[in-house]
């Protein structure tokens, strides 16, 4: 497939807004679990306001995919059937929920709403971010769905589409927070960068998983199926046109094969084992920018990770231009 640059901003920047608000929510359960010293409001609003403007950030970039921009509203219509409708419908829901919550936090509105147990007592902000992600986990399958739900397309038609955006995402997210934390000394910074690290290693055993499937793919389209003819060796001699079309371009990257192996190195270095290492070496010495490279390292891995997503996809249609594809 052609990767299209304002999905691969659309997806990765979504993902970490959704993962940092995670990591605001599961930090102040965390806090009240341990019951560590209540971190200021102000820390939990800002950080949800950051992951708001991820999440904008996100849809903004979507609007450069589409033709008709002034229409995409009618995105929502099919939600019965699309997963892409239901994208559309739950992203600004969880938008609207990050808000509530960092507004929740901004003008402490911590009453007690009602008391679960004899320890735990609700208040807005717990009720809002339990919400919260319930509509995050959603989006995260909404998104991925997309994608796996293409059957004809073998490389994304497996779970393991669902699980790569679920701990990518979150994986990013916590990296983010850790980096936040760091950036104010906020003492939460450990447990942040621990279920980053965490989080990290379950998405590449999640990542290596769906490599090793598709490197064993048996595809169930060949040359000889799209013409009809069951001769063992069939070989395309010219695409049947005088130059390139929509299909040329649309369901191609153009990019050679090498070009993809080499980028899948990269990024599976620049978005695992490096920003891991990072976090490790920043606990050693105890350094507060370590995790700010660590996330901005994995973020770029993961740019390079989507646009290799996209490109692993062969699609059925090109057997038919063999000789540009």
């Amino acid at each position: 497939m052609h990767p299209a640059f304002s999905v691969i901003f659309l997806t990765t920047l979504i993902g970490a807004g959704q993962g940092l608000y995670l990591a605001m929510v599961t930090g102040q359960l965390y806090a009240l679990a341990r019951f560590l010293p209540a971190q200021a409001d102000q820390f939990y609003a800002i950080g949800s306001l950051v992951a708001l403007l991820l999440l904008i950030a996100g849809l903004a970039a979507s609007f450069f995919h589409l033709g008709r921009p002034e229409r995409a509203w009618r995105a929502a219509a099919m939600w019965r059937t699309s997963w892409l409708s239901r994208e559309v419908i739950v992203l600004p829901i969880v938008m609207a929920l990050v808000f509530a919550y960092g507004m929740a936090h901004w003008f402490e509105w911590t009453q007690p709403l009602f008391q679960v147990g004899e320890a735990l007592q609700v208040d807005l902000t717990l009720l809002l971010g339990v919400l919260g992600t319930i509509a995050s986990l959603a989006l995260f399958v909404c998104t991925a769905m997309i994608y796996a739900a293409v059957r004809f397309l073998q490389e994304w038609h497996t779970p393991l589409t669902v699980s790569n955006f679920l701990f990518l995402g979150a994986a990013s997210g916590f990296m983010l927070a850790a980096a936040y934390s760091a950036y104010i000394g906020n003492p939460l910074v450990t447990f942040y960068g621990t279920w980053a690290v965490i989080l990290t290693l379950v998405a590449l055993a999640s990542r290596l998983a769906h490599l090793r499937r598709n490197a064993r793919l048996k595809y169930k389209s060949t040359v000889q199926t799209a013409i009809g003819v069951r001769h063992a060796t069939v070989i395309q001699k010219a695409q049947g046109a005088t130059g390139g079309s929509f299909n040329t371009r649309e369901f191609f990257h153009g990019r050679s094969q090498s070009l993809v192996g080499r980028l899948r190195y990269v990024y599976l270095a620049l978005v695992f084992p490096i920003p891991v290492l990072l976090i490790g070496l920043s606990y050693l010495i105890g350094s507060s920018s370590l995790p700010i490279m660590a996330f901005f390292v994995q973020f770029a891995g993961l740019l390079i990770e989507r646009w290799s997503f996209f490109a692993e996809a062969r699609h059925p249609q090109n057997l038919y231009y063999q000789s540009v594809a």
